[in-house]
C-alpha cells in the first residue's frame, strides 16, 4: 500500500472510530484501529470493518458499547 492510500485509510479509520469512541467506555484507540484496518485491507466495507472492530472490542477487550 502506498503512503497516500495508507493515509486515506487511517483518516477513514479515525472518522469511523469517533462514533465508537463517543459511545464506548474508556479504551485504547489502537485496539479498535487494528481490527478495523485489518478488515478493510481484507476487502470489508467500512460498515463491516466497524462491526468487526466492535466485536473484537466486546469479545477480546471487554469494551461494550
Amino acid at each position: 500500500m502506498d503512503v497516500q492510500s495508507l493515509a486515506e485509510l487511517l483518516h477513514e479509520t479515525a472518522q469511523r472510530h469517533d462514533t465508537f469512541e463517543k459511545a464506548a467506555p474508556e479504551h485504547d484507540w489502537w485496539d479498535w484501529y487494528a481490527p478495523y484496518l485489518q478488515a478493510r485491507q481484507n476487502g470489508s466495507t467500512p460498515d463491516e470493518a466497524a462491526a468487526a472492530a466492535g466485536r473484537y472490542m466486546a469479545e477480546i477487550k471487554n469494551v461494550v458499547v
